[in-house]
């Protein structure tokens, strides 16, 4: 008798929680509870990324929908068509996409430029027009004869370039990583200098590629397709 009473009373505070529930709804309730996880998701996948990410900080219902890897895979493989490089450190096989989404993102706009950038990647090569016209004459690209020049940057410090390529020297040419830092962790200076020659202003572009410039000449990076488009350094660099 008394289990039947708990029984009856167990049922009708289920009935009276899931008419809470029906009447938040239509009063403008948590949508996840009227709507569902499935209905959520559906809706979340028209939704642009920042959306979805702000999705998750609203509860824990929510966030189990919003940070399915399900919905950002998508989002994932939208955000790096077109890029000219994917960083290496979405390939960490215990990232969620969600996170390996931030990662690209948060990487994409890095200006610190690595070794390991410098080497991943193969470098084109042009003169400015404040440059000598005898090299500028040297250029295959200034001419229109040819493809730019290619410069080739190596672990051990060293550049290389083509055989057959007219600027080239065949002296000795090494390289490095600049980098000056203030209070905080603040960069005050970064560049890459070659030999003694005028420091290279570091840049990013839309495309996620990198820019080495300054008065004389400048080096941009290209897709280089052996790397599988994954390059630079496995962990953060911010």
């Amino acid at each position: 008798m008394a289990e039947r009473k708990r029984k009856r009373a167990a049922e009708e505070w289920e009935r009276r929680k899931r008419g809470r529930r029906r009447r938040r709804s239509r009063e403008g309730g948590d949508p996840m509870e009227a709507l569902g996880e499935e209905v959520m998701g559906r809706v979340m996948e028209l939704l642009d990324a920042r959306s979805v990410a702000r999705c998750t900080a609203v509860s824990p219902a929510w966030r189990g929908v919003a940070a399915d890897d399900r919905l950002w895979a998508p989002k994932c493989a939208e955000l790096m068509s077109g890029k000219a490089h994917i960083p290496r450190l979405t390939l960490i096989p215990t990232g969620s996409k969600l996170s390996t989404y931030s990662m690209a993102i948060m990487d994409g706009k890095r200006s610190r430029i690595t070794k390991e950038d410098l080497c991943d990647h193969a470098w084109e090569y042009r003169f400015t027009i404040a440059a000598p016209e005898y090299f500028r004459n040297l250029d295959p690209s200034w001419k229109h004869t040819g493809p730019p020049m290619r410069r080739y940057f190596h672990p051990d410090g060293y550049l290389s370039a083509d055989p057959d390529d007219a600027v080239w020297g065949g002296h000795e040419c090494t390289y490095t990583v600049i980098t000056s830092f203030v209070g905080n962790g603040r960069i005050r200076e970064h560049y890459v200098r070659i030999n003694r020659w005028p420091p290279l202003k570091v840049s990013r572009k839309d495309d996620w590629s990198w820019e080495l410039s300054n008065h004389l000449y400048c080096y941009n990076s290209i897709p280089d397709s052996d790397k599988k488009r994954c390059t630079g350094p496995l962990f953060p660099v911010w």
